[in-house]
């Protein structure tokens, strides 16, 4: 029942961090213009300590090949992962959420495509 819950928890907060990211941009950055920011969530890459912006172009992914675990974190960044666009590790936005927390890749989890875009930036904002 515990993981039934903590599983419910991961959904929503992703899905409150998703949305509060798209409602609180401006406009431009809604429709992906000005700035080359995206419709996707901002990420933030630990490795080097910058926001990305990012656009989704599929989701769901089926569950096969390499993916890059992307992280909930409550408060400050929101969204993370540990590479970005230049670091070896970073395999091109093919990202998974671990929402039954057991640190592999299962049908339980969430897959999709979601490029990070630009060079970053110092702020979420």
């Amino acid at each position: 029942m515990k993981r039934k819950k903590d599983l419910c928890l991961k959904i929503l907060i992703f899905s409150l961090t998703v949305l509060f990211v798209f409602v609180s941009q401006p406009s431009w950055a809604k429709r992906g213009g000005f700035g080359g920011r995206g419709d996707g969530p901002v990420i933030y890459v630990t490795s080097q300590g910058l926001f990305f912006d990012s656009i989704v172009t599929a989701d769901p992914l089926p569950p096969n090949g390499f993916f890059q675990k992307l992280e909930i974190v409550l408060g400050g960044t929101g969204l993370q992962t540990e590479f970005g666009p230049g670091d070896p590790g970073y395999i091109g936005g093919r990202w998974w959420l671990d929402l039954n927390d057991n640190d592999e890749m299962d049908q339980e989890d969430k897959y999709f495509l979601c490029p990070l875009l630009g060079s970053g930036r110092v702020s979420m904002w």
